[in-house]
């Protein structure tokens, strides 16, 4: 009897799912189902690369959240001396490395910062216009003028003047900046004896 079926299976044409399956291990696309160790370790590699890519964006999020002060940097340096500056004028030496300009006005000296009080740009001193101009969208503060307090904004979209750090005149007659503290107008700030030195 099990003869009699064999030639009888021998006899009969495959299916069509059959015939399809055949043509796929054929051409190398049909793989038999994974064993169990095959499985394990396909598991095991899909979980090292899913914690390495979870590890990464971790690091990559607590970078971001992170303070980026760096409070081994010196807050203070010094600026020379009084007579370095001539009045009504902008000193650029200080803006890439320190972050401020050294302004002298008829009456005062001041150290005053180069971030822009909008989005946090660079703005760059214009001799020709007597202003500093931000180059990111257009907000314009008074440079040294008469009348006129330098950094009060009077253009584009920055909400308040560009604040100033605290200037002293040291025993050996340099100026000192001191970046940990600093001065607001919009606070009534500018006022306070330690924002400026008297010439």
């Amino acid at each position: 009897m099990a003869q009699a079926q064999q030639e009888n299976d021998a006899g009969k044409q495959p299916s069509q799912r059959e015939q399809a399956i055949a043509q796929l291990k054929a051409d190398g696309v049909w793989k038999a189902p994974l064993d169990r160790r095959k499985f394990i370790t396909t598991a095991a590699a899909g979980w090292v690369i899913f914690a390495a890519a979870f590890g990464g964006l971790s690091a990559i999020l607590a970078a971001f959240m992170a303070p980026r002060l760096d409070f081994t940097k010196a807050q203070k340096f010094r600026a020379g001396v009084p007579d370095e500056y001539s009045n009504d004028s902008v000193s650029e030496q200080f803006k890439n490395t320190e972050k401020v300009w050294i302004v002298r006005t008829t009456e005062k000296i001041l150290a005053i910062s180069t971030v822009c009080t909008h989005l946090g740009c660079t703005p760059n001193w214009s001799e020709n216009e007597m202003k500093f101009k931000c180059p990111c969208h257009g907000s314009g503060f008074y440079g040294p003028r008469p009348g006129v307090e330098p950094g009060v904004n009077f253009e584009g979209p920055a909400p308040t003047p560009l604040p100033r750090f605290k200037i002293t005149l040291a025993d050996d007659g340099q100026l000192t900046v001191d970046k940990s503290q600093m001065f607001f107008k919009e606070k009534g700030e500018w006022s306070n004896p330690e924002s400026f030195v008297a010439v």
